[in-house]
C-alpha cells in the first residue's frame, strides 16, 4: 500500500494583520473570520482524507498549545503530535525539527506536506489533483512548491517562475521573485509562466534534511539536537530550548528553497488566499448587489464595495464606499480597503501606549487545558467572565490573595470544592468563594459546563493564582 502523506501544519506567529479580531494571544489561524470554523480547523479538515493523509503534525508555540489541541478536538481530528517551539526562530528551524521528528516516527522515506494554518483554500477536485501531482514529483526527489495561478497583478505575494516541464506534470523552478512592485507584477502576469508562491510544499523527509545539511548546516544541527533532547509533556513534544535557540532565525525559503537545484512547482488552480488583510477577506466574501460583504450584527445603507463585520455591537453603516469596518468585543477598526495591508502599522502604534497595548495583545477569549474563559466586562474592582469547562476536566486547586469570586452555573452541572466542602451546583444555582480560600471547579458531566464568574477585589490580574494541585503540571 502506498505510504500516506504526513501533513505538517505551521500554527505559530503573531496576530496583527486582521486586528482587531486577531491579537498576539489569538492570531488569525485560531479565530473565526468569515466562517463557523477557524482557519486552523479548516486546514485540519483539508488534510483529513484518510486514504491520502496520515494524522497531522502541528508545530506551534507554548502559548497556543491548548488552543490547537482543543480546536482539533472540536472538529474531530486526531493529531500525530503537537510540537512546541520554545522560542521563535522563523520557519526554517521549525520545519527542520518537524523533519527530524518525522524521520523518527515514520522513517526518512516519508513524504511530508507543509501547510500554513492561516490560509483560505477551496480544497476540492483541483486541490487533490495538485496534491497527486506533487506527490509523484516529490517521490522523484524534488522539493515541490504549490504555485497558484495568478488572477491579478498582486504585490503582496512572492512569485515563482516556471522552468522546463517535468515528466510527472510539474515544472522545474527557474527562479523565485520577492514581492514585486506593481509594474513588475503586471509584466510577469502579462508574460505568463509565473505563479504566486503559496508557501505550501511537499517532499521526502530525507531530501529536505539533505538540502538543509548542505545549505543551512547550522539550522540542521540545531534542529537535530532539539529533537534528540525533546521531552514529552502531556500530549505535547517540547523541543530542547538551548538547542533550538542556536538555530539561525531564517525562513525555509531563504534556507533551502531559493538555493536548491531540486525545486519544482505544481501549477495549482484551486482558489487560494493567505487572508493577509481585510481587503483579502472582502475579495473572498459573499457580496450583496452593492458589492458589500456584511458579516454579523450590522445594517448597511447607501454603502458600496465595503466590508462590515461585527462580533459584538450592532454596526449601522451609512454613506460609505471602499472601507472596512470591523468590530470585535472590545475594539473597532475603520479604514480604507486599499490600505488594509497597513493595519500592522496601526497595531504597532497601539502597543506603544500603556492605555492601548492590551488591545493589540490580549483577546477577550483565552483557552486553557480545561476549557477557557471569555472576559465580558471590566469595572473598578470587579470583572465578569464566562468560564467554559470541558467534560471530565477540572481547574487547579487554587486560591487568590486579592479577590473573591461568585460563580453562577448557566449550563451543565458543576462540582465545586471550597475549603473542605464539596458541593454540586446545578443550572441557576450559585456558590461564593471567599478571598484566600482554596477552591476548585470540576465538570463531572457529559456536556460543556458554563459558569458566569464575578470577581471582586483590589487586584484582579491572572497572576494572582496560587496553585496547590494541578493535573496539567502548572506551577
Amino acid at each position: 500500500m502506498r505510504q500516506k502523506i504526513i501533513p505538517v501544519i505551521i500554527a505559530g506567529g503573531k496576530g496583527t494583520r486582521l486586528w482587531p479580531l486577531s491579537r498576539s494571544s489569538a492570531p488569525k489561524q485560531f479565530i473565526q473570520v468569515a466562517n463557523e470554523k477557524t482557519l486552523f480547523q479548516e486546514t485540519l479538515k483539508r488534510v483529513a482524507e484518510p486514504d491520502v493523509y496520515q494524522a497531522p503534525v502541528v508545530i506551534t508555540n507554548q502559548d497556543f498549545r491548548f488552543t490547537a489541541a482543543e480546536q482539533a478536538r472540536e472538529v474531530g481530528i486526531d493529531l500525530s503530535a503537537i510540537i512546541l517551539e520554545p522560542v521563535a526562530r522563523n520557519t526554517a528551524a521549525a520545519i527542520a525539527a518537524a523533519a527530524f521528528f518525522l524521520k523518527q516516527m515514520f522513517g526518512e522515506d516519508a513524504v511530508l506536506q507543509l501547510l500554513a494554518s492561516d490560509h483560505e483554500i477551496d480544497a476540492g477536485k483541483d486541490w487533490y489533483e495538485a496534491v497527486a501531482t506533487a506527490r509523484q514529483t516529490a517521490a522523484s526527489g524534488k522539493i515541490v512548491t504549490f504555485g497558484i495561478t495568478p488572477t491579478e497583478a498582486a504585490t503582496g505575494y512572492g512569485y515563482i517562475e516556471q522552468g522546463e516541464l517535468l515528466p510527472v506534470g510539474a515544472y522545474n523552478v527557474k527562479r523565485f521573485v520577492e514581492k514585486p512592485k506593481l509594474p513588475q507584477a503586471k509584466e510577469m502576469l502579462d508574460s505568463g509562466g509565473f505563479f504566486w508562491n503559496s508557501g505550501i510544499f511537499m517532499c521526502r523527509v530525507d531530501m529536505l534534511l539533505s538540502e538543509l545539511q548542505t545549505f543551512a548546516p547550522a539550522v540542521y544541527d540545531a534542529a537535530e539536537a532539539a529533537v534528540d533532547k525533546a521531552v514529552v509533556d502531556l500530549d505535547f513534544v517540547r523541543l530542547d530550548e538551548a538547542s533550538f535557540q542556536a538555530s539561525p532565525d531564517i525562513s525555509i525559503d531563504y534556507a533551502v528553497l531559493e538555493k536548491t537545484a531540486n525545486a519544482a512547482v505544481v501549477s495549482s488552480t484551486f482558489a487560494w488566499s493567505d487572508l493577509g488583510s481585510w481587503d483579502a477577506v472582502w475579495k473572498l466574501g459573499d457580496k450583496d448587489d452593492k458589492g458589500n460583504v456584511v458579516i454579523g450584527n450590522a445594517t448597511v445603507i447607501n454603502t458600496e464595495n465595503s466590508l462590515v463585520l461585527s462580533r459584538a455591537s450592532h454596526l449601522a453603516i451609512h454613506g460609505l464606499k471602499d472601507v472596512a469596518v470591523v468590530a470585535s468585543e472590545d475594539a473597532v477598526y475603520v479604514g480604507k480597503l486599499d490600505e488594509a495591508q497597513d493595519v500592522g502599522r496601526l497595531v504597532k502604534h497601539l502597543t506603544k501606549s500603556a492605555q492601548t497595548a492590551h488591545l493589540a495583545e490580549t483577546h477577550p477569549t483565552s483557552y486553557r487545558p480545561w476549557g477557557g474563559y471569555t472576559s465580558l466586562f471590566n469595572g473598578d474592582r470587579f470583572q465578569v467572565k464566562r468560564l467554559f469547562v470541558l467534560p471530565g476536566k477540572k481547574l487547579s486547586l487554587q486560591k487568590h490573595f486579592h479577590r473573591s469570586e461568585h460563580w453562577v452555573c448557566v449550563k451543565g452541572t458543576a462540582e465545586v470544592t471550597v475549603g473542605e466542602t464539596v458541593t454540586v451546583v446545578r443550572e441557576n444555582e450559585s456558590v461564593y468563594i471567599p478571598q484566600g480560600e482554596l477552591h476548585r471547579l470540576y465538570n463531572p458531566g457529559k456536556i460543556i459546563l458554563e459558569m458566569i464568574e464575578v470577581q471582586t477585589g483590589s487586584y484582579l490580574g491572572e497572576d494572582d493564582i496560587v496553585r496547590v494541585s494541578d493535573e496539567f503540571g502548572r506551577g
